[in-house]
């Protein structure tokens, strides 16, 4: 499925059209954003590949069809582009409505929509720990806000008393949560957390997209020193 490993940086030459039964997948191998539409393509058996790119050294066609030079960026073999991790995991369920992973009642669609607008709230604490760690800042403030904010989540799945957030099967909404909690080690220590997340690792899409821990350790230093390996492991 993946038409690119490596990543693509400035001066590469753009890829070649896009298979006219597939979809392509502008990404980054540890991107958490991008995981997501991954998660959504393996998940969905939707017939792909991936072009991951340099976020750090951009190529110059690639910002010609992404301006803001994000990934995931999606695009159709008549050359329509899609971005923007939640719009591009939407746009993949509209289109190929074989396992919808969104439900279809408007009503519980509007509640993932705002847990998710929820978690936005905290991904950044996933980074700013990290960082200020490697600065040698304090970030004890950081870090309890972050468990309290956990322990809510922690809440909502004790309160619906299912495998996992969208109910006892996996949905959109815990794809689209997965990603930080599953890179960024220890911080999944409330219990029902936990076993959601022990859940998860049980899906093939899953196992399909995911690191080893250690891999994602070695990206991240690299990543926190100003020099990512975007490459590692290959």
């Amino acid at each position: 499925m993946a038409a690119s490993q490596k990543c693509l940086g400035k001066g590469s030459p753009a890829p070649g059209p896009v298979p006219k039964d597939h979809i392509r997948l502008y990404s980054m191998r540890f991107c958490p954003f991008a995981q997501r539409t991954r998660l959504v393509l393996n998940a969905k058996r939707i017939k792909h590949d991936i072009v991951n790119i340099n976020l750090k050294n951009k190529p110059d066609w690639f910002l010609e069809k992404n301006p803001l030079g994000l990934v995931p960026t999606l695009e159709t073999p008549s050359g329509q582009v899609i971005y923007e991790s939640p719009i591009t995991c939407e746009y993949l369920d509209e289109v190929y409505p074989e396992k919808k992973l969104l439900p279809s009642d408007p009503f519980e669609r509007a509640q993932q929509k705002m847990l998710l607008e929820h978690f936005s709230k905290v991904t950044p604490y996933f980074y700013k720990i990290p960082v200020g760690k490697t600065k040698g800042e304090d970030v004890s403030a950081f870090e309890a806000e972050l468990k309290e904010k956990l322990a809510q989540f922690n809440e909502t799945l004790v309160n619906k008393k299912t495998k996992f957030f969208g109910g006892d099967s996996i949905t959109m909404i815990d794809y689209m949560m997965l990603t930080n909690f599953s890179n960024t080690v220890g911080l999944t220590c409330t219990p029902q957390l936990k076993k959601w997340t022990e859940h998860m690792l049980e899906d093939p899409a899953v196992q399909a997209t995911m690191f080893s821990t250690d891999t994602y350790k070695v990206f991240y230093k690299s990543y926190m020193e100003g020099t990512p390996d975007y490459d590692y492991g290959l």
